[in-house]
């Protein structure tokens, strides 16, 4: 841990900023977590969880556009990019001078809504999300109506401060008009959004989130204080992102083993490369259907489901970079098997 983050946490504890501290904290337990020392991040990011266990929940009977959401005490890994945006967010919130609307665009599977479970938590406000099907009405003008209402009950909230409101996939409603086929029934719930964000409550943390930015209406983008793009993740970012993803689930499948110069060897030949949402589904599902007594099996299941080149022919996985022994691993032939096979074929 470095000595500027522990100057940082006794400052934002003298001062009495809970947003500011607990900002540094998440950033301290991700910064445990890339060392390697992940019982502790897990620890310190349990910590940061639990102490709002028991704050009123008082918002159910409220808002009648919205659902609540749950959210759990997962890893997060983000590029380090990406991470000092979300930081900066954390940061930005705490000050309470207004910069509340929040943009998350990019490809899905790269952890936009995630984030903002995650932001909710740190900040330890209950997390909103826009129920678009009570908002989006087949009848001529309902949609822009409901849009008015939507947001004329988050202003008035009497305690704004203790939610996030997640518009999740706000593109439902607000892309642009210019290029809608109902242009005048999208311009209506458009301009009602537009309205809604210029008299919205500056207490009121807003994070929306689009899989089609290029789309975006233009007008309502300047609405937002900040756009941040997920679409950042190199291969390195990738590769450490998979590694604690791994880890996770290694810890609640006791009987997978550990092979990480294999998994690192399958991981690096992904084409193309799955963004965190699926590259966490297929390293669940290769471990989860393993077959029983084969701590193994799942590195085999993987490279077959995330490697576009995934081959059973020995010297193809020769050619790939992988030993005997991995080779073995990956196919189920004997270990002498493949080292006899791979001799004769170099032979002829």
């Amino acid at each position: 841990m470095k000595k500027i983050s522990i100057i940082n946490l006794i400052k934002y504890y003298t001062e009495g900023n809970d947003a500011g501290f607990r900002s540094e904290a998440y950033k301290i337990a991700k910064e445990f977590d890339a060392s390697g020392d992940t019982q502790l991040s897990e620890y310190i990011m349990a910590l940061l969880s639990n102490s709002n266990t028991f704050v009123p929940q008082i918002y159910d009977d409220q808002l009648t556009f919205f659902n609540k959401v749950s959210y759990s005490n997962e890893p997060l890994p983000l590029p380090e990019s990406i991470q000092e945006d979300i930081i900066g967010i954390i940061n930005a919130i705490g000050h309470n001078v207004g910069v509340n609307k929040f943009l998350f665009q990019g490809p899905p599977g790269t952890g936009k809504t995630e984030t903002v479970k995650q932001i909710a938590r740190i900040l330890e406000r209950d997390l909103f999300s826009v129920e678009f099907s009570a908002v989006i009405d087949s009848k001529l003008g309902q949609t822009q109506k409901n849009i008015a209402a939507l947001f004329n009950e988050l202003n008035k909230l009497t305690n704004p401060e203790k939610i996030v409101v997640l518009f999740d996939e706000i593109d439902a409603i607000a892309l642009d008009r210019t290029n809608s086929n109902d242009l005048r029934e999208m311009g209506r719930a458009t301009s009602a959004i537009l309205k809604g964000f210029d008299s919205l409550n500056e207490r009121v943390v807003l994070i929306a989130t689009t899989n089609l930015y290029k789309y975006f209406d233009k007008a309502l983008i300047r609405r937002f204080d900040k756009v941040v793009d997920f679409n950042r993740y190199t291969i390195e970012d990738l590769c450490e992102v998979s590694e604690i993803l791994l880890n996770m689930f290694l810890s609640k499948f006791k009987f997978a083993g550990r092979k990480i110069n294999l998994y690192r060897k399958i991981i690096k030949r992904m084409d193309p490369i799955l963004y965190p949402g699926d590259l966490k589904n297929a390293i669940k599902s290769s471990i989860a259907f393993s077959k029983p007594g084969e701590q193994y099996d799942y590195l085999k299941r993987l490279y077959k489901s995330i490697c576009s080149d995934a081959s059973d022919d020995l010297k193809t996985l020769q050619g790939q970079g992988f030993t005997v022994r991995e080779i073995e691993l990956l196919t189920g032939v004997s270990k002498s098997q493949v080292a006899r096979e791979l001799k004769e074929g170099a032979d002829e």
